[in-house]
C-alpha cells in the first residue's frame, strides 16, 4: 500500500540496484533461500514503480534495529513494510553524509553505508610495497592474507599480492564486516 504522494512513481534504475543490494543483505543473513532471492532479483529488475518494489520488503524486517542505528538525516527509509509505506531508495544530503555515532567516518554517499576504519590507500600500499599479504592482513581479510604470504614463497603469491594492491587502489574494496573502506 503506498501513500498518494508516492502511488505510482517511476523508479530508475539507481532504486533498482538498491532494491537488489537490500535483497542481498537479507539472502547473506539467511532471511532468503536462493530461489526465493533469484525471484525477488528479477522482480526487483523488472520493477518499473514504487509500487513493483513495494511487495518484494513486506515480509523483511529493516536492516537495522532503530536502537542501534537511526536512519540518516536527510535519507528516507528504504522498508516499505513500516505502516505500509512505499519502497524508497536512499536519498542523500550533505548532514546524512556527515560522521556521526553511527558511521564515525562518515558514510558512501552512493549507498550511504558507514565507512570502515580502515583506509584503502593504506591497505592497496601495503600490498604494493610488502606483497606478501600485509594490506589484506590490515583490512582484516586474514584468510587471503595468509593464502598470500604462503604462496609468496613460490612467488605466485607475490604476483597475486602485487595485482591485488592494484585492485584495492582502483576497486571498491569492503572491509569483512562489508562496510567499504575509506577513500
Amino acid at each position: 500500500m503506498s501513500t498518494p504522494e508516492t502511488r505510482g512513481i517511476r523508479i530508475g534504475h539507481d532504486e533498482r540496484e538498491a532494491a537488489v543490494r537490500e535483497l542481498g543483505e537479507h539472502f547473506s543473513e539467511g532471511r532468503l533461500d536462493p530461489q526465493e532471492y533469484e525471484e525477488r532479483m528479477s522482480a526487483a529488475y523488472a520493477a518499473r514503480t514504487t509500487d513493483d518494489l513495494a511487495p518484494l520488503f513486506a515480509d523483511l524486517p529493516r536492516p537495522h534495529d532503530a536502537a542501534t542505528m537511526a536512519v540518516p538525516q536527510g535519507s528516507t527509509s528504504r522498508w516499505p513494510a513500516e505502516q505500509g509505506r512505499s519502497w524508497q531508495g536512499p536519498v542523500a544530503s550533505a548532514g546524512a553524509l556527515e560522521p556521526g555515532p553511527d558511521a564515525p567516518y562518515g558514510r558512501d554517499p552512493d549507498t550511504l553505508q558507514p565507512y570502515s576504519e580502515k583506509n584503502k590507500v593504506v591497505a592497496g600500499v601495503l600490498q604494493l610495497v610488502l606483497p606478501f599479504g600485509v594490506g589484506r592482513f590490515y583490512t582484516g581479510h586474514v584468510a587471503t592474507g595468509v593464502a598470500q604470504l604462503l604462496l609468496s614463497f613460490i612467488g605466485i603469491g607475490v604476483i597475486w599480492a602485487f595485482i591485488d594492491g592494484i585492485v584495492l587502489l582502483a576497486g571498491s574494496p569492503r572491509d569483512p564486516r562489508g562496510r567499504p573502506l575509506r577513500p
